[in-house]
């Protein structure tokens, strides 16, 4: 009877020990593109490129996880998605590292799933890329919160003996979602969030300057069409309403950024602000279906063609005081085919304006470029 016991506890014992998984993963983005600018001031050219290409790997034991994704791009190697998370259940988890927190609506997808090839200028200009932090979520059927406390994007690249002390702040997303099924989906938040100023190897603008910038829409050429410098900077506070509607084979998406940085020196705050709407069909496909786990829509099914229109608006002046960074319009259609499920292939038309910039002309660029996007 003793040894009959012993050899079930064992076996109950083996039974419970987690097991311990590793998957490769990894991604290549290859682009063409064809650029006519109104102007060659901003150096804008014609060509070709592979603007990402990854390597990494995801594992998990039990309720652990975790992911290291290293990137390669224009012979440069940098650092992607590092992180450890924690699920305490299957709707709440803790996540901590280097990756991108949840604040609104583009969270939901990676740089390269974005429906227009290239994300809204205005998402690029008052969102974070990815930064070292910890972020809470709670993910149920009808409701979507998280809380991140974060570091400045320069904690990943310096060390405090070159940045200083370190500037922090907090951001966090609420989510409603009444419907979020397959064929019918409707959903509303906000964002909002606080950060210090940021790093500037000039002493003088150290931890007391933000330097917002957006670019062309296109990775081929990597060129700035806005950038605003606020010096004399104390704090930033932003919030970000958001609102996804989708039936059957139709969606629509749109949101909206308010940024405000306060000022030392009796200075005036700056102001920038934006937004973007998105319109999105399925030419071949029945229905788009919810991402439940980031607050959005899932990548189109297999087979699927999709054809997309996006406006955004972005502005970097704010003439009270005086600060000319750019108005940004944009208009871009997009198509997309998704052969299966490793592949994507996006054609991107776009129209972008960029007027009132201190230094520079006014400028328009017309670009016709597309992806052959691989991922497994």
């Amino acid at each position: 009877m003793i040894t009959v016991g012993l050899a079930v506890a064992a076996t109950a014992s083996a039974q419970e020990e987690p097991k311990f998984t590793a998957k490769p993963s990894g991604r290549i983005l290859m682009d063409a593109a064809y650029i006519n600018p109104q102007h060659q001031e901003d150096e804008l050219k014609s060509g070709v490129g592979i603007p990402d290409m990854r390597v990494g790997v995801g594992f998990s034991y039990g309720q652990w996880k975790g992911k290291v994704d290293m990137g390669y791009a224009y012979g440069k190697v940098n650092m992607k998605d590092v992180w450890l998370q924690y699920d305490f259940d299957k709707k709440n988890f803790v996540r901590g590292g280097y990756f991108i927190h949840q604040y609104g609506f583009q969270s939901s997808t990676s740089s390269s799933f974005k429906e227009t090839m290239e994300e809204p200028q205005s998402n690029a200009v008052f969102n974070n890329d990815r930064m070292i932090g910890v972020m809470y979520e709670y993910n149920g059927d009808k409701f979507l919160g998280t809380g991140s406390v974060v570091v400045e994007t320069d904690a990943m690249k310096n060390t405090t003996d070159q940045t200083g002390d370190q500037a922090i702040g907090a951001m966090a997303r609420l989510l409603y979602r009444p419907y979020a099924q397959r064929g019918k989906m409707f959903q509303v938040g906000i964002s909002g969030g606080i950060e210090g100023a940021r790093y500037s190897s000039d002493e003088e603008l150290n931890h007391k300057q933000f330097t917002l910038s957006t670019r062309w829409p296109t990775r081929v050429a990597k060129i700035n069409s806005q950038k605003a410098v606020i010096t004399d900077a104390k704090t930033m506070y932003k919030f970000s309403p958001e609102v996804m509607y989708s039936q059957g084979r139709f969606a629509v998406i749109g949101q909206y950024y308010w940024n405000q940085i306060t000022r030392d020196n009796d200075l005036k705050s700056f102001t920038g602000s934006g937004a973007y709407v998105t319109l999105r069909a399925l030419l071949k496909g029945r229905e788009y279906a919810p991402n439940m786990g980031d607050g959005g829509i899932a990548t189109p099914d297999p087979g699927n063609m999709e054809l997309c229109f996006q406006y955004n608006y972005t502005s970097l002046s704010d003439a009270t005081v005086g600060i000319r960074g750019g108005y940004l319009n944009d208009w871009a259609l997009c198509y997309n085919y998704y052969p299966n499920k490793y592949m994507i292939w996006r054609i991107r038309a776009s129209w972008t304006k960029v007027t009132n910039r201190e230094g520079f002309a006014d400028n328009e660029c017309s670009i016709l470029e597309t992806r052959l996007q691989v991922k497994f």
